[in-house]
């Protein structure tokens, strides 16, 4: 089976980029065949280098949003690789896609969208009427709409009126692998952390919404009997700020320690010897930074917003409103308790597994696939499909302990 994944670029914020070269990497066991078009820049070039390594045709087009040349070249693309279904993923590529496979004499090829964001209401007419073009050219050209988190499918559903044709299938990520005792233990006193100490790391994006300003205050909340080391990684916009405020802070600056990485450096070793990953932030579907944590076998300690509580469950981590006091206890409790973070690791690692690695995402995609060239109808579902919890679980503040 052939199977064009159509993308705008790959600088796209929240868009698809190592997930989708996991994906490619995964597919030789699913019988796929991927072909790549990217309808504008590919970037660092990254992704271009790793898909092409393992063998994946790459078609740049390299037109500016909204060309209109795009489809008449798209269309093109997908009869000269024989393109027998075509995978967008977000709204220009839905776009394109949508009207390029329509484009020709022959029948339309069937079409699967995936979402990427957390539909939010609009905040003006101009934003409305987009937001409703697209639903309605999804439920005309798609024929199956993927959504990434339960949450995402139960918001698209209640703005576009209908779950006919939408289905549930997270992203996963390639199995890391867990580091080794005594990998771990070099990576720890590199940094520091003492034999009794507590490394705790976070690796969202510098930038607005993503709650590193919470989870400063809830560092410096910490009790000073709690032996704390955070690692912040990567850079981003808030980046100096961030610098300023911990250098201000004489709590903060013994405890909070930043470190570039590289894009697309997972950060594996990090994060893997950390005792616990922080992830804070105000919104996300289906945040890739929280997967790896999981892969790792590192236990959480993460906001209840958006899909996270999908990744996030009693078994692999505590959940938290978005306050800094509850953070600061979370963390606490998880440092004190040795005994809750081996469960909890264990619980991680085995949630990654089942539900989130790339084999297995690359199959229940498979299956989405199968079902649409054999034109199986798009009944509504009465309940969410794919992995993960019907109904979210509580956080860790809403349950007796």
């Amino acid at each position: 089976m052939k199977v064009a994944h159509l993308v705008t670029s790959f600088i796209e914020d929240g868009g698809p980029g190592d997930e989708l070269v996991d994906l490619a990497a995964a597919s030789d066991s699913t019988g796929v065949e991927p072909v790549v078009v990217v309808l504008g820049s590919s970037g660092d070039r990254w992704e271009v280098t790793r898909l092409r390594g393992l063998g994946v045709p790459v078609v740049e087009l390299g037109l500016a949003p909204w060309d209109p040349r795009a489809v008449r070249r798209t269309a093109q693309v997908l009869r000269e690789h024989g393109v027998e279904l075509v995978h967008t993923h977000r709204r220009h590529a839905d776009v394109v896609g949508g009207l390029a496979t329509r484009l020709g004499r022959g029948p339309a090829l069937p079409l699967v969208s995936t979402l990427y964001k957390i539909e939010n209401l609009p905040t003006n007419p101009a934003e409305r009427l987009r937001r409703t073009a697209t639903i309605l050219m999804r439920r005309r050209m798609a024929a199956r709409t993927v959504a990434i988190s339960h949450l995402q499918r139960e918001r698209y559903r209640r703005f576009s009126g209908t779950d006919r044709g939408l289905v549930i299938v997270p992203n996963g990520l390639a199995d890391p692998g867990l580091l080794s005792a005594d990998e771990r233990a070099r990576v720890r006193r590199t940094r520091g952390v003492a034999d009794d100490g507590i490394l705790a790391v976070c690796a969202a994006p510098m930038r607005r919404g993503q709650g590193q300003d919470l989870l400063l205050d809830a560092v410096a909340a910490v009790p000073p009997s709690i032996p704390l080391t955070v690692v912040l990684l990567g850079d981003g916009p808030l980046r100096p700020w961030l610098v300023s405020r911990v250098e201000a802070d004489e709590v903060l600056a013994s405890r909070v320690h930043f470190e570039p990485r590289p894009p697309h450096d997972p950060a594996r070793e990090v994060i893997g010897a950390a005792d616990m990953f922080l992830h804070t932030t105000r919104s996300a579907a289906l945040p890739s930074e929280l997967i790896r944590a999981l892969a790792l076998g590192v236990p959480a300690v993460a906001s209840h917003v958006g899909g996270i509580p999908e990744i996030v469950t009693r078994g692999t981590g505590l959940l938290v409103p978005l306050d800094a006091d509850p953070i600061a206890d979370a963390v606490v409790r998880l440092a004190s308790d040795p005994t809750l973070r081996a469960r909890l690791a264990k619980g991680a690692r085995g949630h990654f597994l089942a539900n989130f690695e790339a084999r297995g995402w690359a199959m229940r995609l498979r299956g989405v696939y199968d079902e649409v060239l054999a034109r199986v109808p798009a009944e509504p579902v009465s309940r969410p499909v794919g992995s993960g919890p019907a109904t979210l679980p509580p956080t860790f503040f809403d349950t007796p302990r």
